[in-house]
């Protein structure tokens, strides 16, 4: 059963659900980081096995998750990728599943972003086919 988190939603532009499990709060400072950068964001939360089942329906591989998945625009967001990658991916429009941030890496969106001690990381892109390909880097 999908319960949004009272609060989180924010009318604003292009709207992003958001997976998550209790208690996470990273996944909540995503959500934030993405009302900043302009989309409204609806946030729920599912029991650990049933996101996992969702988040492998959805074809995001097990080696690319993170704690938190997005829907929009027919795809799907896994992990603290940034707000300017999810529009350049919406207005690019490529033939893929979604974008990825594999992990949590410290200085994300939602995982310190601004942070001194902020660590390397890609947005990756992830094709239909399996493959992915670096779509940024974060450095």
């Amino acid at each position: 059963m999908l319960v949004s988190l009272p609060g989180l939603a924010h009318a604003a532009g292009p709207a992003i659900e958001i997976l998550t499990t209790e208690g996470c709060s990273c996944c909540i400072g995503w959500s934030r980081h993405l009302q900043g950068q302009g989309y409204a964001t609806d946030v729920h939360k599912l029991p650990s096995d049933e996101l996992q089942r969702r988040k492998l329906r959805l074809g995001m591989k097990r080696e690319l998750a993170s704690c938190h998945t997005g829907l929009i625009g027919g795809y799907v967001i896994e992990g603290h990728v940034p707000a300017r990658e999810i529009t350049r991916l919406l207005s690019e429009r490529p033939d893929a599943i979604g974008l990825a941030v594999p992990d949590m890496p410290l200085g994300s969106p939602g995982m310190g972003e601004g942070s001194s001690n902020a660590e390397p990381y890609d947005v990756l892109l992830l094709h239909k086919n399996g493959t992915t390909e670096v779509f940024a880097r974060y450095r």
